[in-house]
C-alpha cells in the first residue's frame, strides 16, 4: 500500500501554478496533487520567496487552500478573491480541510511533500492555494494569524 502512496511516477491529477503578488513578483512555483486511495499526496516547489537576513530568521511561510476561485483582489489585498480557508466541515483552525503544513524556506526556495486525507482532489478543483508572509500560529481563530497573502495559484484538473 505505501509504495502506491509515495510513487509520483504518474501524472498529477491536479496542479496550481503559483505566482507572487505585486510586491513579491519573484515568487513562482508549482503545487502538484496526486490522488491516492487513502488520501492526496501534495508536492510543492516554490522559488523566489523572501529570504531571512541571519541563520536564525530563515522564513517559514503559512500555506493553505482557500475557498475562493480567483487570484485577484484589490489594493488592500492582492488576493482578496481567494477568500478564507477551505473549510467544508466548519472545523476550527488548524483543522480546516485546507490547512497544510508550513513551508520552510531555504534561501528563498521550498520543496515540500506531504500526504493528507483532509480533502479529495475533486473537492479542491477551482480553489486557490495561498502562501502567506508569516508563520501560522496554529491557534488563533479563524485562520492562525498567518500574515498577508504573498502568492497564489488556482488549482486546475490535469
Amino acid at each position: 500500500m505505501y509504495n502506491s502512496i509515495l510513487s509520483i511516477n504518474q501524472k498529477p491529477q491536479a496542479m496550481a501554478i503559483i505566482g507572487g503578488s505585486k510586491d513579491y513578483k519573484d515568487i513562482h512555483g508549482t503545487v502538484w496533487f496526486y490522488q491516492r486511495q487513502s488520501g492526496v499526496l501534495v508536492v510543492t516547489q516554490v522559488f523566489g520567496l523572501p529570504k531571512g537576513t541571519t541563520k536564525c530568521d530563515s522564513p517559514i511561510f503559512a500555506f493553505h487552500i482557500h475557498s475562493g476561485t480567483s487570484c485577484t483582489g484589490d489594493e488592500n489585498d492582492n488576493f482578496a478573491d481567494s477568500k478564507g480557508h477551505f473549510n467544508p466541515n466548519d472545523c476550527p483552525h488548524p483543522y480546516h480541510a485546507g490547512d497544510m503544513p508550513p513551508l520552510f524556506s531555504c534561501g528563498g526556495y521550498v520543496f515540500s511533500a506531504f500526504f493528507t486525507d483532509r480533502f479529495a482532489i475533486r473537492e479542491i478543483i477551482g480553489k486557490t492555494v495561498i502562501i502567506h508572509s508569516g508563520t501560522d500560529d496554529f491557534t488563533s481563530q479563524p485562520s492562525g494569524n498567518p500574515g498577508s497573502k504573498i502568492a497564489c495559484g488556482v488549482i486546475t484538473a490535469r
